[in-house]
């Protein structure tokens, strides 16, 4: 509702505006009627209306207030190593109506069943010992993305909000997997999302078999810092969204119902 009338609001004042100028273009030059266009325009976007009407012009809406970006990066080797834990939880909040991150949840995990990390995991990740030593364990880090998301107003239920990820795996396997291994409850937010993935092949007709890579190539788009870092991924993952929404494209749930 509130968003409605924000909207209302911001294709009225624009109505104003635009009847303002004719109104008085006959009587004043041009340049003064330019600085008057722009002050107003400065007015409207310092009580917010700037980028709803940005926003408005350029994509239609999303089902969801927020989307929020989701990639784990965790403990791995050759031959994988059991059970792999969580040690990167990084969530991006991506404004549904902009496409733009508004805020970001980003933490360290420090592993418990294998402490330390292999080269292989430092080499694929770039993560290193001194950065999950010392750090918070998962139940703690999940207790921090709790109190982030009743700060962020995410657990209000008006709001529609819903997790992204690159493929089924951070949702549907890793975190309920360990969860369960360390007795933790999942949350209910943790179980619907947005397989990006599946958006893409929807949106281009095709599946993206090497994730994020083949994505942003499809979408003729530069890869945002180090593969498999997983803040630097989520980064990729709401750039290729934002684009994908500037072409028309509504994000839907592609998870089952746990």
């Amino acid at each position: 509702m509130i968003a409605l009338l924000h909207t209302g609001a911001a294709k009225f004042l624009q109505n104003l505006l635009s009847r303002a100028r004719q109104a008085v273009s006959p009587l004043l030059p041009a340049g003064v009627l330019k600085g008057f266009s722009s002050i107003v325009s400065r007015k409207l976007a310092s009580h917010g209306f700037g980028a709803s009407m940005a926003a408005m012009s350029s994509f239609p809406p999303q089902r969801y207030h927020y989307f929020l970006v989701l990639d784990f990066e965790a403990t791995c080797d050759k031959p994988q190593i059991h059970p792999q834990e969580i040690i990167e939880f990084p969530i991006l909040k991506l404004n549904g109506r902009t496409m733009e991150i508004e805020s970001t949840f980003h933490m360290y995990v420090q592993p418990v069943v294998h402490p330390q990390l292999t080269p292989f995991c430092t080499e694929l990740t770039g993560i290193i010992q001194g950065m999950v030593d010392g750090q918070p364990s998962l139940q703690q880090v999940l207790e921090r993305v709790d109190e982030w998301m009743a700060k962020e107003g995410l657990l209000d239920p008006s709001v529609k909000s819903i997790f992204v990820t690159c493929g089924d795996w951070d949702l549907k396997v890793m975190l309920p997997g360990q969860c369960q291994y360390l007795g933790l409850p999942v949350a209910d937010y943790f179980k619907q999302w947005i397989n990006l993935k599946k958006a893409y092949s929807f949106a281009m007709g095709s599946w993206p078999k090497n994730g994020l890579l083949d994505m942003n190539k499809g979408l003729n788009l530069q890869h945002i810092g180090r593969p498999h870092s997983g803040i630097d991924d989520c980064k990729n993952i709401a750039n290729i969204m934002k684009t994908l929404a500037h072409r028309g494209f509504i994000f839907k749930q592609t998870s089952k119902p746990f």
